[in-house]
């Protein structure tokens, strides 16, 4: 369109601007069917003259208003070149934009062309798009921040919009999954009281959440993507689970903690073995318990909403990333084909812990649980077929002389110096009386604490010592080499497993009963078993050595040693009990509970709506917020004039608005009644209940305050 002439009169103050329109332009999608799109603007400019001659439009009177007009026609025509009609509604609203920006309302960065043009959502035949200058802003915020308030009046758009980006975002691959939410107040605690199904009682309230996705998804989809997890809609109540029972076990860099314990700032150990620092701790209530077991026996307990990081065959085949799951969406799927369909994440690096002084070598330490005789009766004795462990031993313990006295036996003797007293106590001796281990035998052996909760270093050479007196390479055709250790001791058995989780790897567990076993042989003669055995199969990941003897680590080393791998075997009820939730600061927001295994509760790769803020309580606002994951996004929408929580309760969208305000990465958007996209008539409804608040506030402040001096007084 061009400006082919403009007058100015002094006298009468008036202008005169004529318009072309492109002939490639039918002047029906200018002016409207029935020039409706005309009398809009005629409408908008009663004093303003408008003329239509073919494709030429004229606009006589004030010169700011017929500046204006100009203007309008030429973001119409920017928006006719998309491709998109002029509808009387987007007439209306590039009107109001363009005024406000002239009156100095607003900046006038974005044209109402802009605005009506953007495009977020395409789905079923039809487009979404912001449909004001203000909605603009607000979907252009959730691009740029995390988190994102939208704040407004009933029909301003706010949750719609933040719909489509969380659809445009999954379609777009930014993240893995849409979590939809809203406070179910009416019902309250009376929630479980009223008929029917869970989703039967919750389905009014999240109905509008369910017909915004129908709107822009295909509706066949939309069962499918719930079942898998991808979109989750459920009331805030609900989602606020997530838990472990308060006496289940979190490994910290001090060693294991009941996870009721913890408090924020404490240190828990995540998935790469560091340590990662508590931000939020929330207690649950009494929740209903599940026993997570992994086929290899270790387990934990959880709340069925508790989050796993998990991936099936297919995802490793397709080089899919993991997924996150609820532990009540696996119930019931954990098998495919006969085989376990899930698999678990391992740590990706040994525990790190800080140092703890010891009074012996870690190997040497390993070896004496391994082949040694602790009883205390006699002097210190070890047992080897292998000279290699006699020699190290030796030379792992100051002023300790390892003798060999007959076949595999060797005694450990104090090296005398001149002038000491023979009733000196042999170097040994003293430090297992230091550790307890003194007069323990074959079947009551364990690795002390200093030595389990220790550096990495210090527990692979109580592991390798070990491996080496008592353990060894298993290799069969066709598969990669295992690690076999045995014992009677069911402690040393524990620690063995504890070690061996530490370090980043499963070890398996089995009993051979004494009773029934045939007896073995010592010099010829026949000696039966006394107690059980303890078998472990052992895998350790790529990098950690488990032998030192060359016999052992060359034969394990020419076998390849086997990726450990965990899969989830059964999950079954464990009853109810009083549940804890945290959130940790690692990356992937893992961390080590019960067994070595790696769970979390946060939303990562999620796009999260919380709908209808207003009636969240502050302390349900401070949960939600917490709950962020990494690469996540949150958008929050509310009414503050539409809060239905019971009296006396604070809103959280109120209050957070004090909280957060100047904190980066968090956006307030707010909307008006001019951003009402209903019938024109709720934003007038909506402008008119602000005047009699304004209005009467005070003095209904003053009768409410009456009322209740008067209550207490009767």
């Amino acid at each position: 369109m061009t400006q082919s002439s403009t007058a100015h009169t002094p006298a009468q103050e008036q202008a005169r601007a004529q318009l072309t329109v492109p002939a490639q332009h039918p002047m029906v999608t200018v002016l409207g069917s029935g020039d409706s799109l005309l009398r809009v603007i005629e409408k908008a400019f009663p004093a303003a003259d408008i003329h239509v001659r073919g494709n030429e439009i004229s606009a006589t009177g004030d010169p700011k208003d017929v500046a204006l007009i100009s203007r309008v026609f030429d973001e119409m025509m920017l928006v006719l070149r998309t491709g998109q009609p002029m509808t009387e509604d987007a007439v209306e609203r590039s009107i109001a934009m363009l005024k406000a920006s002239d009156n100095g309302e607003s900046d006038g960065q974005e044209t109402p062309a802009e605005v009506l043009t953007q495009n977020i959502l395409s789905s079923r035949g039809r487009t979404i798009r912001p449909k004001t200058l203000n909605q603009k802003r607000y979907v252009d915020a959730i691009d740029k921040h995390t988190i994102v308030f939208g704040i407004g009046p009933a029909g301003t758009g706010k949750t719609y919009l933040a719909m489509a980006k969380a659809v445009q975002a999954l379609q777009s691959k930014q993240v893995n999954r849409i979590i939809l939410t809203r406070p179910a107040v009416e019902a309250g605690e009376r929630l479980g009281f009223l008929p029917g199904t869970l989703y039967e009682k919750i389905d009014p309230y999240l109905r509008p959440l369910y017909d915004a996705l129908h709107d822009m998804l295909d509706p066949d989809s939309i069962p499918r993507l719930m079942a898998a997890g991808t979109i989750e809609v459920a009331p805030l109540a609900y989602m606020r689970g997530r838990a472990q029972p308060l006496f289940t076990n979190v490994l910290t860099p001090d060693g294991w903690r009941p996870i009721g314990d913890l408090q924020v700032g404490d240190l828990v150990i995540g998935s790469n073995g560091e340590p990662t620092p508590v931000l939020g701790v929330y207690p649950q209530g009494e929740r209903d318990i599940y026993r997570v077991t992994a086929q290899d026996g270790s387990w934990t307990l959880c709340c069925g909403e508790h989050l796993w990081t998990v991936r099936t065959a297919s995802d490793k085949r397709r080089n899919k990333p993991w997924r996150v799951l609820e532990t009540q969406e696996m119930i019931g799927n954990l098998r495919a084909a006969h085989a376990r369909r899930y698999e678990l994440p391992m740590l990706t690096a040994p525990v790190q812990m800080p140092e703890r002084d010891v009074p012996m070598d870690p190997y040497a330490l390993g070896l004496l649980l391994g082949d040694g005789c602790l009883t205390g009766s006699t002097t210190p004795s070890f047992a080897t077929e292998d000279p290699e462990l006699a020699e190290a031993l030796e030379a792992s313990l100051p002023g300790v002389a390892v003798r060999h006295k007959s076949g595999p036996d060797y005694v450990l003797n104090r090296i005398k110096s001149p002038g000491d007293v023979i009733t000196l106590e042999n170097p040994v001796t003293r430090v297992l009386r230091e550790l307890d281990l003194l007069r323990t035998r074959s079947h009551s052996k364990f690795v002390p604490d200093d030595y389990l909760y220790n550096t990495a270093e210090v527990r692979l050479a109580v592991l390798q010592g070990l491996l080496d007196s008592d353990g060894g390479p298993v290799t069969q055709k066709d598969r990669t080499c295992r690690i076999q250790y045995t014992t009677t001791s069911a402690l040393l058995r524990d620690d063995v497993v504890a070690l061996v989780q530490s370090l980043g790897g499963v070890a398996y567990t089995r009993r051979r009963a004494a009773e029934g076993r045939r007896p073995g042989l010592a010099k010829g003669r026949e000696v039966g078993y006394r107690y059980d055995a303890h078998v472990i199969d052992i895998r350790l990941p790529e990098g950690i050595e488990p032998f030192r003897l060359p016999r052992k680590r060359d034969k394990y080393l020419a076998a390849g040693g086997g990726r450990p791998m965990r899969f989830i075997d059964s999950i079954e009820p464990a009853g109810r009990e009083e549940t804890v939730c945290i959130q940790v600061a690692a990356e992937d927001s893992l961390y080590v509970t019960q067994d070595h295994l790696l769970t979390h509760n946060t939303l990562n790769d999620a796009f999260i709506i919380l709908d209808e803020a207003q009636n969240t309580s502050p302390e349900q606002m401070k949960m939600f917020l917490t709950r962020l994951g990494f690469d996540s996004k949150i958008v929050i929408t509310g009414d503050v004039t539409q809060v239905d929580l019971p009296d006396g309760t604070k809103s959280g969208l109120r209050q957070v608005q004090d909280i957060l305000d100047g904190v980066d990465d968090v956006h307030f958007s707010r909307l008006s009644s001019q951003d009402v996209v209903r019938h024109k008539l709720v934003g007038r409804i909506v402008d008119a209940y602000e005047k009699y608040d304004t209005t009467h506030g005070t003095q209904n402040g003053a009768h409410k305050s009456r009322g209740k001096s008067g209550h207490k007084g009767k």
